[in-house]
């Protein structure tokens, strides 16, 4: 936790008030993404990303599953967050904990929108095999390296650039079996499918200091936030999911209002975004 003066606070709040941020920024932009992707040689897919001070890893791993009764024809995914005490020393012990419990809650609902799977970011339906008896389940790891602010934006986009680089072994099933039975697969060693990230949102925080909000606010900001809305946007501009933190309520119109920036934002970003992952391929490509 980040603490102020009395005459910091003031110089924060008043530099958005202003929209001139203590960086220079502007109220709706970015500091510098940077992306590498293939960091991890043991997984099916991963990627780091840093976003200003932040610094993430997302990791994925994909393993043969059963679906479960209630969605036979979908696939599973788990996502995982770990932040670690180098990054934070509020991260040590209970904090972390509770810090990587918020974090994954938010992006599965970010990533796999309601109970249902409406609004979905990643097609569960995709990583089905045989309808009720083999899928592919997908664990995502998140690991928190370096912490300056706006932790779930960069996890997110850690999350899609892992996905992105991620290949699943093509696999044959066996000839029908009897309905308790499982089906014998057999898992290439050659051919392999590229994940398919289309529909992967970016997730997009717009955090409240004073009566403004603003996009990637960093640890100092944070500190003196009322609320915070996370808002997943598709590349179609579909909302895949919503989460808000902070005691401090919004009126339904500035909800409304924040979906509108949220969605302008994301423009700009998922098109940083897909430069960054492209030419991270490219350089895993050459290396």
């Amino acid at each position: 936790m980040v603490g102020l003066s009395i005459g910091e606070q003031h110089f924060v709040k008043g530099g958005i008030a202003q929209d001139l941020r203590t960086d220079g920024r502007k109220r709706l932009t970015y500091r510098p993404i940077y992306v590498e992707t293939g960091v991890i040689p043991q997984a099916n897919g991963s990627a780091r990303v840093k976003i200003g001070g932040t610094d993430v890893i997302a990791s994925v791993k994909a393993e043969i599953g059963r679906p479960s009764s209630l969605q036979p024809d979908k696939g599973k995914v788990a996502v995982f967050i770990d932040c670690s005490p180098t990054a934070e020393p509020t991260f040590g012990g209970r904090g972390g904990e509770e810090l990587s419990s918020e974090l994954a809650l938010a992006l599965q609902r970010c990533l796999l929108g309601g109970k249902s799977g409406a609004g979905a970011g990643i097609n569960l339906s995709s990583l089905l095999i045989k309808e009720g008896k083999v899928c592919w389940d997908l664990y995502i790891d998140g690991l928190v390296i370096s912490s300056d602010g706006n932790l779930l934006d960069a996890l997110g986009a850690a999350i899609k650039a892992a996905l992105t680089n991620t290949a699943i072994p093509k696999v044959n099933v066996s000839a029908e079996v009897a309905d308790d039975e499982q089906p014998e697969i057999d898992i290439s060693d050659e051919e392999y499918l590229q994940f398919d990230t289309s529909s992967v949102p970016v997730i997009v925080t717009l955090t409240k200091v004073g009566t403004h909000y603003i996009v990637d606010a960093t640890a100092e900001e944070e500190s003196q936030m009322s609320s915070a809305v996370s808002i997943s946007v598709n590349r179609v501009g579909h909302i895949c999911g919503l989460t808000k933190r902070g005691g401090s309520g919004l009126d339904p119109s500035v909800i409304l209002d924040m979906i509108s920036v949220a969605k302008h934002v994301t423009e700009t970003l998922m098109s940083k975004l897909d430069s960054e992952i492209s030419a991270a391929e490219a350089c895993e490509d050459e290396s």
